[in-house]
């Protein structure tokens, strides 16, 4: 029996993250700067107080509040990367710049636009509130506590935060090795000028990519042709990764045999069948200690299959926390009907300003020229037949 999309996928979740609570991925420290994309393996703590002073976030005039509204004497100018020395007191101001230290006695901000100077005095007219308009001392982090937690995937704001504590290298989790084996006698390497019963190795390809982006090591191994032996080979070398990703043979055909041979490598198999519209043959499992996806052969097929399974895998074996699946809503430009009882990713173009989106004329899970053109998927529920144009439907980014 088909597994609805959902438990699918928590399914393998839930296998993965099992296994990895008894044994974490290796370690290995790395320069910041080329650490984007990588997973922290470490806890990283603010070596000081952030911000370090009472930081102005406008242009304007450090007060006393208690001083307002009033006419008061400018005793100086403290500027981003400067220090007032003094100490405001009673009917004072000090001209402030933005990102500038507040100096002491004062306890608020005016902002230039709210004051009139004249000459060595300043108007303000309005009253002003205790803390307004600076960042209070630590207020974005105290010293010691965690500006970033492991397991967190290094992205260009995480990287600033290293910068900002001094952090020029950084523990993160060893990249995993993926293995992908495309399977089938129909296929001939890219480079090869295909006969007209043949196709190129673009699966290989497209998980190449996919496999790359998602911050994990791959590794094409040799086409596995449509006999036992030659697919036991290669499975028992894509075994060897952390990871194994085979495209096309998991079909109930005549010459499908990778299930077949997994089971002769003591596979345990958590599920052979998802209730998902393109991908619904789609095997995942664990085998020589590795864990595997059995993904259907056709084009479209590998790509959603891999994107919306094998994907949240590769986080969890990047020693990732999360395994982010973030689905967006937006309005649906044509009609769509389905037969009810399946998850549908279909290709789709969603517009620049994110609010509608269009399906892509396809021929099926063989038509790589429509995805393509595609940016996203739309994605039905099971238990409707049809969406108007108009309707509010959900959309998976490609």
């Amino acid at each position: 029996m088909a597994l609805p999309f959902e438990q699918a996928r928590a399914c393998v979740i839930q296998e993965v993250g099992q296994a990895l609570a008894a044994r974490r991925p290796a370690t290995e420290e790395l320069e910041t700067l080329t650490a984007a994309g990588r997973v922290l393996s470490e806890d990283i703590p603010a070596d000081r107080d952030y911000p370090p002073f009472r930081r102005s976030a406008r242009d304007g005039f450090a007060v006393r509040a208690v001083d307002l509204p009033g006419d008061l004497e400018v005793i100086g100018e403290v500027r981003a990367g400067s220090l007032f020395e003094g100490t405001i007191g009673s009917g004072q101001a000090v001209e402030i710049m933005t990102g500038a230290p507040l100096p002491e006695g004062a306890d608020a901000v005016v902002m230039v636009e709210h004051a009139e100077r004249r000459g060595e005095r300043v108007h303000i007219a309005r009253t002003a509130k205790p803390g307004e308009n600076f960042g209070a001392r630590g207020m974005e982090a105290a010293q010691g506590a965690a500006v970033l937690r492991a397991g967190q995937r290094l992205g260009f704001a995480e990287i600033a935060a290293l910068a900002m504590v001094g952090r020029t290298r950084v523990q993160v989790y060893r990249q995993p090795r993926v293995g992908i084996v495309p399977t089938g006698d129909e296929i001939v390497e890219v480079h090869q000028q295909p006969e007209p019963y043949q196709i190129r190795n673009s699966n290989a390809w497209s998980l190449t990519a996919q496999v790359a982006r998602a911050g994990a090591e791959p590794r094409i191994l040799p086409i596995a042709r449509d006999n036992y032996e030659s697919t036991r080979s290669a499975a028992e070398a894509g075994l060897q990764c952390d990871l194994l990703l085979l495209s096309g043979g998991v079909s109930a055909g005549k010459y499908d045999i990778v299930e077949r041979v997994l089971a002769d490598l003591g596979a345990r198999f958590f599920f052979d069948r998802v209730a998902i519209q393109p991908g619904q043959p789609l095997v995942f499992g664990t085998a020589c200690n590795t864990f595997f996806f059995g993904l259907p052969g056709n084009p479209a097929s590998t790509m959603v299959t891999f994107e919306v399974f094998a994907r949240a895998a590769v986080d969890l074996l990047s020693g990732s926390s999360d395994t982010p699946l973030p689905f967006l809503r937006a309005r649906l430009e044509r009609e769509v009907r389905q037969h009810p009882g399946l998850t549908r990713f279909l290709p789709a173009r969603l517009s620049p300003d994110g609010a509608s989106i269009m399906p892509e004329r396809s021929q099926g899970s063989g038509d790589i020229c429509a995805l393509a053109r595609a940016n996203a998927f739309v994605v039905t529920t099971p238990d409707r037949e049809v969406w108007n144009e108009g309707d509010d439907i959900r959309v998976l980014m490609k």
